[in-house]
């Protein structure tokens, strides 16, 4: 059973984020457009689940799959789209999860989805602190029951998500569909 596990923000995430995207780069190579440290444990001073979110935007994902044996070997599971269309998923660690990997490829809006969402706790701390405030909240509260643990953050993470696609798109002058 997994526990549901929520820190307050370790600088270890980055140094963490940084040693796995340079061996994804490695691995996939020129696959590889851009790589982006995502989710609460690329937000400073966000409280997370102590798990590394990494997005690679690739070239064309039709192509990633045949990666899966060698992500198998350096650790990770492939679960495929994982409900999320146009994505390629992998998680390492097994329960004691460690890093989910979301592949995109380039020009899929669910990559500037991620960032809008990523730069506006990023530039908005007094919002950072209630979403983590509301997680350490619900781990307490929930500490080996995950899905009550997302249902209990998805509205505040909703709210979040649409404030930031509109603020991404108005001050980041980037278009999100």
């Amino acid at each position: 059973m997994r526990k549901v596990e929520v820190m307050p923000f370790s600088e270890r995430w980055s140094l963490a984020y940084q040693k796995e995207a340079a061996v994804l780069q490695e691995m996939f190579g020129a696959e590889i457009i851009e790589i982006h440290h995502i989710g609460s444990t690329s937000v400073q001073g966000l409280s997370a689940k102590p798990i590394i979110d990494i997005m690679p935007v690739v070239k064309d994902i039709l192509r990633i799959k045949q990666y899966n044996v060698s992500m198998a070997e350096i650790g990770y599971e492939a679960k495929g789209e994982n409900g999320i269309a146009g994505r390629c998923y992998f998680q390492k660690g097994g329960n004691e999860r460690t890093h989910h990997v979301h592949i995109y490829e380039k020009g899929s809006p669910e990559i500037d989805r991620h960032l809008a969402f990523r730069d506006y706790l990023r530039a908005y701390p007094k919002m950072a602190k209630r979403y983590g405030d509301l997680k350490e909240r619900l781990a307490q509260q929930y500490p080996y029951d995950i899905e009550s643990y997302i249902k209990g953050k998805e509205q505040l993470a909703l709210q979040i998500e649409r404030e930031a696609v509109v603020w991404h798109r108005e001050v980041m002058g980037k278009g999100i569909d």
